[in-house]
């Protein structure tokens, strides 16, 4: 292998090495709940975080190290925390950021699930949330104020499959001296790397295009190792002393992976949304195969974009693929290898229509997911994005006549060929 191996050396080999005891390939599940300790002293270190080890699977687990090094690597990171949903990955990230009162400035296109966790459920932290356009970086700085913490963007905007210009956003989170956090779920690193765009922080919802099967879940929070946490004085959990560890200075302590180090013992630690040891090794093998498999989707969704651009009852097609996209120079400078699988588009007659389409497709399975292997669907406006007023849901690009599709790596003949027995029927 070469000094510096590429990504597809990486997905497959990163982080794993055969069993030392029994020399399995594979990398193992480690079912167990908790860890034998060599003596007191050496269990006396691991809680005091002076040596590096397993003591509880809610905290860490062997075959869950293999895929936070997996996936560190892949997306360029100097540390990486794996936790039991992307939901989990936000939550544990704010948790580490934010104290009682503070802000952050979040783009309004997003997925559903997350712009009712940080509009609604973060209002008991009293953490707030301010919207910002993420066509506009200027909309962003304009929301800043002396207790903003952070900026959340997503690389690949759900529902729309839109880029988003990370380095622009960047540049104002530098200026204000904030960490960019970009969800990097829709692309995954093989299209998108967002840290070499200028972001601090990676999330991902690895139960999506990472894990690839729609068989687990998970979520993974991924340091870039490039923010001073200790320069401003606004981020105590990392630059003060903390009491749980005899004063310890997380930030000082372990320098430009220290904020994975926080996410795990401050909060990972304390509110438990731990990864399976099983739900580790199905997205592990998962990952083998996720440059394949995620150019075939970006290859599908070009196809399957540019058939329904032509068909007489779409009224529009969202897909950064096409040429004629107002996306596609933004699709073109951050993700030459493809646009990814995930797009939208609108059938003439609105709701309703668009409702009936998801009713009368076949081959297509109708779910509240994405970045299976199989072709999926859903009608935003009646169920990811329900809770929204249609205000928000046309913000958000969710509005009524939107229809939403993941396009998985069966052939695309078929694919188009269920759309349009769907699209006639409907």
């Amino acid at each position: 292998m070469t000094n510096n191996p590429g990504f597809n050396t990486l997905a497959v080999h990163a982080g794993a090495q055969p069993d030392p005891t029994t020399g399995a390939r594979a990398t193992p599940i480690y079912q167990t709940t908790a860890f034998v300790f060599n003596d007191a002293d050496h269990a006396a270190a691991l809680f005091g975080l002076q040596q590096f080890g397993n003591i509880y699977t809610r905290i860490m687990n062997p075959t869950q190290a293999v895929l936070e090094e997996r996936v560190a690597a892949l997306e360029g990171g100097t540390a990486a925390l794996a936790v039991s949903s992307g939901h989990a990955a936000q939550l544990i990230v704010f948790h580490t950021l934010m104290q009682s009162g503070d802000n952050f400035v979040a783009a309004k296109r997003l997925y559903g699930g997350s712009i009712n966790q940080f509009g609604n459920a973060f209002k008991s932290f009293d953490w707030q949330v301010r919207w910002a356009d993420p066509a506009d970086p200027a909309s962003f700085e304009a929301q800043i104020d002396a207790r903003t913490k952070a900026i959340f963007i997503e690389s690949l905007a759900n529902p729309g499959g839109t880029f988003v210009d990370i380095a622009a956003i960047s540049a104002v989170a530098k200026k204000h001296g904030l960490p960019l956090i970009v969800d990097n779920t829709m692309a995954s690193p093989y299209l998108i790397r967002p840290l070499e765009h200028g972001a601090d922080i990676v999330v991902h919802s690895l139960t999506k295009f990472m894990g690839g099967h729609g068989n687990s879940m998970g979520g993974v929070i991924v340091d870039g190792g490039t923010f001073d946490w200790s320069k401003s004085g606004k981020y105590p959990m990392l630059s003060a002393p903390r009491p749980e560890y005899a004063g310890m200075v997380l930030h000082a302590t372990f320098g430009n992976f220290a904020f994975a180090i926080a996410c795990r013992v401050l909060g990972l630690r304390d509110f438990g949304p731990a990864i399976s040891p099983f739900n580790a090794f199905l997205i592990l093998t998962g990952i083998e195969t996720l440059p394949l498999r995620m150019q075939r989707h970006c290859d599908n969704a070009l196809a399957v974009a540019k058939w329904l651009k032509n068909h007489d009852k779409v009224a529009w097609v969202s897909y950064g693929g096409l040429e004629s996209d107002p996306n596609h120079a933004l699709q073109q400078r951050y993700s030459p290898k493809g646009a990814g699988a995930v797009f939208t588009f609108g059938v003439k007659g609105g709701y309703e229509s668009g409702k009936a389409l998801v009713q009368n497709l076949k081959l297509f399975s109708h779910l509240a997911n994405i970045g299976d292997t199989r072709s999926l669907v859903i009608h935003p406006a009646s169920t990811t994005h329900r809770q929204l007023t249609e205000e928000q849901q046309i913000a958000a690009g969710a509005g009524p006549d939107v229809v939403r599709l993941s396009i998985g790596i069966e052939d695309a003949a078929d694919i188009i060929a269920d759309l349009e027995q769907a699209l006639a029927s409907a």
